[in-house]
Formats: structure tokens, sequence, C-alpha cells
């Protein structure tokens, strides 16, 4: 069963536009290759931080939405903490599109 979860990354902002697309990239083919499907991809760009992050006072934020069996969050995260340029990130489930409209 697919799920929809969102990962927010927060990438080092000093990194080349190349090196950034290349870690985008690579985030894109794991969530693919264990599985899953590509929502969306949206380019947040640098912002400030409201405290500093391992001596970081910007970010470079970018926000991926996919649909993906469990396993591949944990197989994701693996590999993003062993990824240089990402220092920050988080990944959550999103709601059912059902469950809210219920809430509503």
């Amino acid at each position: 069963m697919l799920r929809k979860y969102e990962a927010l990354l927060l990438l080092n902002p000093e990194l080349a536009n190349e090196n950034r697309k290349e870690i985008v990239d690579g985030v894109v083919a794991i969530i693919e290759r264990e599985g899953g499907k590509l929502d969306e991809i949206d380019d947040w760009g640098s912002r400030q931080l409201a405290y500093p992050v391992q001596n970081q006072t910007r970010g470079y934020y970018v926000r991926v939405v996919f649909n993906a069996p469990a396993p591949v969050v944990a197989e994701l995260e693996r590999n993003i903490r062993i990824t240089d340029g990402i220092f920050k990130f988080v990944t959550v489930k999103l709601e059912d599109h059902a469950q809210v409209q219920e809430e509503a």
C-alpha cells in the first residue's frame, strides 16, 4: 500500500546549483528504485534559519512529496544521513485525503 510522505531537506547554501540538483536527483532515484512515485518537488531556495544549525545561519530548502510503501522511508533517511550537503531533514506521513474530508 502506498502512503503519501513529505520530506523537507535542508541543504548547505554554499553548494553549487549542479550539486543541489545532483542531491535531489539522488533522493528521487532512491524513492523510485524502492517502488515509490514522486508527486512534486518544491525548491524553496535559500532562507535565514531561526537559530544556527551546525554553525549554519542560512539553509537551502527543498520539499519532496512522494507516494511510497513504508519501508522506503527508512531507506531514504539512511541515504540522506550519509549524503554530504544535507545537514538537516524531516520526513512526515501526510494525512490520507479521505480522512481529512471526513473530519471537516
